[in-house]
């Protein structure tokens, strides 16, 4: 089976939005000051890297996002992500990732937790802008670039039949990047494949590593 393919649009595909919050530093230094984190991988066999912490924003920042949100998408209600079927919720996380805690992991958010996701990039002097978000098409060792988005009846890439049930970054063609900026709202269709375009930050203070809050929306 092969995946359909979909030519990426700005405006249709994927929105970017800069300069969304009105105070970000303030954002990203009590994001940073939590002291209660879930840990992924690489500690934890999980499907996403580094640390979690929930209520990265207060609910007039979160308004504020999803008022954007319903605009560019041109509807009238989102309904947040509240819990995965995995246990963990990851709708309004901060997430802090270093630079050797994960690499780029191209996937699709699964079409039974939300229909949107976005990301919102708060480190505000990122080492590089290609740490933001790519987009990538399935190519497969030997054959001819395959789609890039997964069938909404399947929950991920590794349930389609005929793909392999294990997939790594190298069957993967990346065919767009959104560039990290600071404050900047990036918000896509969920099934899109889409991955970090990669991490940074060596150290352990979490304010050197990269840093976003994320969110996962079903339309309504």
């Amino acid at each position: 089976m092969r995946l359909p393919f979909r030519e990426l649009k700005q405006g249709e595909d994927y929105w970017v939005e800069d300069n969304i919050l009105a105070d970000p530093l303030e954002v990203a230094r009590r994001c940073i000051a939590k002291s209660t984190w879930t840990l992924g991988s690489p500690w934890r066999p999980e499907p996403w890297p580094g640390m979690r912490a929930p209520d990265a924003l207060t609910p007039d920042e979160l308004d504020r996002i999803e008022r954007c949100v319903k605009q560019r998408l041109g509807i009238r209600t989102l309904q947040p992500q509240s819990q995965s079927i995995r246990g963990i919720s990851g709708h309004n996380h901060i997430q802090i990732v270093g630079g050797g805690e994960g690499v780029a992991r191209p996937h699709v958010d699964s079409a039974k937790i939300c229909d949107y996701a976005a990301v919102l990039y708060l480190h505000p002097h990122p080492p590089t802008i290609h740490c933001g978000t790519s987009f990538y098409r399935l190519h497969l060792p030997g054959e001819s670039p395959d789609g890039n988005v997964c069938p909404r009846e399947y929950e991920s890439l590794s349930e389609v039949p005929g793909l392999p049930k294990e997939m790594d970054p190298t069957m993967f063609q990346e065919i767009l990047e959104v560039p990290y900026v600071f404050n900047r709202l990036l918000a896509y269709k969920s099934d899109i494949i889409h991955s970090a375009t990669s991490y940074f930050g060596w150290g352990h203070e979490l304010a050197s590593k990269r840093m976003a809050v994320i969110f996962f929306w079903k339309a309504s």
